[in-house]
């Protein structure tokens, strides 16, 4: 075998030490929030205990019940991994449930054992809500996806409005991102174009079922992913606007466990 010269063997020492590029679906730039590309592969499991051997990119688990254990499982097999959190409704079995006062605390919203929450009321929920970023932050999570974030579209007891939405969207949005993490706007459809870019993906539920995946466009054309599940809607139902979309489009029974087909 032929001896390098110098000069070849300072370029392969180059080439040898140059940092790889990151992945285009699911990592980021060097010192930069993960910013998961439309179309990755992902797996939500809320219930039961986490399967870790969904082979794909991106899971999102509950930030409460799982464990930074779990989640540094998860990084060691090359996946990143979003927490999950209701941040406009009370749950009432969580740890934190009775640092909620009353006041705060609206109409059922169709859940056993969840209220509305008056989002209006941010000096009493940025503390509580900081907290919970916290813990995520904490054990090692990549991003956040915060649930129940269009209450002024629903019946809360309590007379939201869309500007007050907006602002406390994007007060957790910013929570997020001062932490480190990444955050998901979860379904509110309607003020997409306004929080799209204080967003770094979605995640929807059943926008195939009520005619609604061409509202999310905005954030697939701004090269962020758009999460979304069916639960009533057969795969041959929702696949192929999903892949015209760029949707990355799960089947999912409502208890979201394990089980999952993928488009």
């Amino acid at each position: 075998m032929r001896r390098p010269t110098l000069l070849a063997a300072l370029l392969l020492l180059a080439a040898c030490t140059t940092t790889p590029d990151p992945d285009p679906d699911t990592d980021e730039p060097s010192g930069e929030r993960w910013q998961p590309r439309p179309g990755v592969a992902w797996q939500w499991q809320l219930s039961g205990r986490v399967d870790t051997t969904v082979d794909v990119p991106v899971y999102d688990i509950d930030g409460f019940d799982q464990s930074g254990r779990t989640v540094a499982a998860l990084h060691r097999d090359g996946r990143k991994v979003i927490c999950y959190l209701s941040t406009g409704a009370w749950e009432d079995w969580r740890p934190d449930a009775e640092k909620f006062p009353r006041t705060v605390l609206g109409r059922g919203n169709g859940w056993e054992g969840e209220r509305w929450l008056d989002i209006r009321r941010t000096d009493v929920l940025e503390p509580l809500m900081a907290a919970r970023l916290d813990m995520c932050r904490d054990k090692g999570f990549d991003a956040v996806e915060p649930d129940n974030m269009d209450g002024y579209k629903n019946r809360t007891g309590f007379p939201l409005k869309a500007a007050d939405q907006l602002r406390y969207n994007r007060l957790i949005a910013k929570l997020a991102h001062d932490r480190g993490m990444s955050v998901g706007l979860k379904n509110d459809l309607d003020q997409i174009p306004q929080l799209v870019d204080d967003f770094d993906f979605a995640v929807n539920e059943q926008c195939a079922q009520y005619d609604e995946c061409e509202a999310m466009s905005p954030f697939i054309e701004a090269g962020k992913a758009v999460f979304h599940v069916e639960y009533e809607l057969p795969t041959s139902r929702f696949c192929a606007e999903s892949r015209r979309l760029k949707l990355s489009s799960l089947l999912k029974k409502y208890e979201l466990g394990v089980w999952r087909k993928a488009c």
